[in-house]
């Protein structure tokens, strides 16, 4: 079942990446194909596992644009085999994941039939929380200006 967000769209303001979303959450749940793990490595690090048999890594495309890594398979037909049963799937895929604020994709490579992306969270050290050092007294160049009312 999908979810209509249209009515929360017209009584809320300032919202549209929560319901951007939400609304990719929705649709990807219903796209299952191809299958993936995502697995946090510690605080910052991350990793995402897709299973991809039987494509290269020339039938594949990774790429980042903003908060959006998306990941494209493109299967080219070279052979017309002649399948009994084909219970591996060939088709042709894209699958968009949405990164936070200052995750970067650090690698990707294939091992065992899985596409591995690496992915770090790299803070800027400018909205690193830091120590602000509290002295006990004032400075003494301040000088206090008389103001009189009128």
């Amino acid at each position: 079942m999908r979810y209509d967000w249209t009515p929360l769209w017209r009584s809320s303001i300032g919202f549209d990446h929560l319901f951007d979303a939400l609304d990719e959450v929705q649709r990807t749940a219903e796209e299952a194909y191809p299958p993936y793990n995502i697995e946090r490595l510690d605080e910052n690090r991350f990793r995402i596992s897709v299973a991809l048999a039987g494509f290269t890594p020339d039938e594949v495309a990774l790429t980042s644009e903003q908060n959006v890594l998306t990941l494209e398979g493109r299967k080219a037909e070279k052979d017309n085999k002649n399948f009994l049963h084909r219970g591996i799937s060939a088709r042709n895929f894209k699958r968009q994941f949405t990164l936070a604020d200052h995750v970067d994709v650090k690698g990707a490579y294939f091992e065992n039939g899985l596409l591995i992306i690496d992915l770090q969270r790299e803070i800027p050290e400018a909205m690193k929380p830091r120590r602000i050092e509290i002295n006990g007294t004032a400075p003494s160049n301040v000088t206090q200006i008389e103001s009189k009312a009128a």
